[in-house]
């Protein structure tokens, strides 16, 4: 399997890089320019020891061209909708995973969100209603998906509006060690990007006693 990661040159963007490539994926991690793309590419091969999956480096369009079928896109807000409107005809028969949160300018624990009320379903938006969107991993940590060593500590909740899109991107995902739960259609992605601000925000405080928490979904406990 080869997938593309837009973004992937970013922090969250290498630790999902090297975490599928560890995982047996092989990742076209995809920059503006070209040549950054191929640098951060050669920088995470350095710690990739014997891994099953590869990381190589290019453009945003030939990574998207090179992904057979999964795009994954991991910018900064200020760049989602430029990227997507870029890329729009070439994302066609493509499932995109938009890991995209956005957050306010100077202040990552105010969540800001497009008038479409998410980063997901301004992606949808912008790409048409019938193009395939996704929107998940919103609540993992940077730092956490950087430890590669360690496990990811949380589970991934999912939504979108396609089912068969969700059902194909969650075998994707689970790759990554962790459990995806699909949270409804690409509305639920509100609530669920707006989590990550908060969680930033319980990261930060002084008043807890850990940093980079992320959700878990437990079942009730039983009598």
């Amino acid at each position: 399997m080869k997938i593309a990661l837009l973004g992937g040159t970013g922090p969250q963007g290498c630790g999902l890089a090297l975490r599928w490539a560890l995982a047996g994926v092989d990742v076209v991690v995809g920059s503006r320019q070209e040549e950054k793309g191929q640098r951060i590419a050669d920088e995470l091969a350095q710690r990739m020891g014997d891994a099953p999956g590869s990381i190589t480096g290019t453009s945003n369009a030939k990574a998207v061209a090179e992904a057979e079928e999964f795009v994954v896109l991991a910018t900064p807000f200020a760049g989602h909708r430029p990227t997507l409107e870029s890329l729009k005809e070439a994302l066609k028969g493509k499932i995109l995973v938009d890991v995209v949160v956005p957050l306010a300018e100077g202040n990552a624990k105010k969540f800001a969100p497009p008038p479409e009320g998410s980063a997901t379903e301004e992606a949808q938006a912008i790409l048409g209603d019938e193009q395939s969107v996704v929107g998940a991993i919103h609540n993992i940590s940077a730092h956490v998906l950087d430890q590669v060593d360690q496990p990811i500590n949380c589970d991934v909740l999912m939504c979108g509006n396609q089912k068969e899109a969700k059902d194909r991107a969650t075998e994707l995902i689970e790759r990554l060690g962790v459990k995806v739960y699909n949270a409804g259609l690409a509305v639920s992605a509100r609530a669920i990007e707006h989590m990550t601000a908060i969680l930033i925000r319980l990261n930060g405080s002084k008043a807890t006693p850990f940093r980079h928490a992320g959700l878990k979904i437990w079942p009730e406990n039983e009598a």
